[in-house]
């Protein structure tokens, strides 16, 4: 595969180096093990890992060569704090690392402040829906909390947008004897789920799951479906789908 030039922080990005797995691994113990130079290769062997990430964000009007050097801070703490014992792949841990460093860095160097008028429209309209939703017995409509409060339906998003903290899809958000679910487990199939889904749909071994576990593969990365909606499809609890979802996306990578 070729790649077009693309100059970042000086780095001719066509001519990075793209490691094996295994060549990840080998490094890492080498590492762990003293070798100063296997952490420099480490370093320049996932550069690229940290360019497809900072290019999420690219429609933030962020220097690009910034998010860069941000990114690598980001894949440093992970090559640093990467355990070897755990049979994880090493970019399934770098990548919210990554993303978490760029995240820290926009948010730190935002400029925009919210003003306290918009605040208190947020927390008033906050206000509104939780009496509107005993009221109705559901959640009600944006148009509902505008009338309710007299505003424009476009304003109540805004002010409620704009106190909205970012969020880590990776962040935990419930814990059932070890089989931990995550807020991208709540949320629809997103781009790295199909990135991910096209190795599953190429690997034979899917032949050898279950029909429970093919279905909710299906439902989950096909249909772009939750847990929560799989779980009441099926008839089971969503602790036990995010369970069968992880064994079932394991044997297909061979772990």
């Amino acid at each position: 595969m070729q790649y077009n030039k693309v100059e970042i922080c000086g780095v001719n990005t066509s001519k990075l180096e793209v490691l094996k797995e295994s060549e990840k691994m080998e490094l890492l113990r080498k590492m762990h093990a003293g070798d100063k130079s296997a952490r420099d290769r480490l370093v320049n062997g996932n550069l690229r890992l940290v360019l497809s990430v900072i290019q999420r964000f690219s429609n933030r009007g962020e220097n690009p060569d910034d998010l860069f050097q941000v990114g690598v801070i980001g894949l440093m703490k992970a090559i640093d704090n990467f355990d070897i014992s755990q049979n994880v792949r090493f970019s399934t841990y770098a990548v919210p690392m990554i993303i978490g460093e760029v995240r820290r860095y926009l948010r730190d160097n935002n400029t925009l402040r919210v003003s306290r008028s918009m605040r208190d429209t947020a927390y008033h309209a906050m206000q509104v829906k939780e009496r509107l939703q005993n009221k109705l017995n559901r959640d009600p409509t944006v148009q509902e909390i505008a009338e309710e409060m007299q505003l424009p339906a476009s304003e109540i998003v805004i002010a409620l947008e704009a106190i909205v903290e970012p969020v880590s899809l990776y962040e935990p958000v419930y814990s059932d004897g070890g089989d931990t679910i995550y807020v991208m487990d709540q949320v629809g199939s997103s781009d790295s789920d199909r990135d991910w889904l096209d190795e599953i749909v190429m690997k034979e071994t899917i032949q050898g799951l279950s029909a429970r576990e093919k279905k909710i593969l299906y439902l989950r990365f096909m249909q772009g479906k939750t847990q929560t909606e799989v779980a009441s499809e099926i008839g089971i609890s969503q602790a036990q789908v995010s369970r069968l979802e992880k064994g079932a996306v394991k044997k297909i990578k061979g772990q």
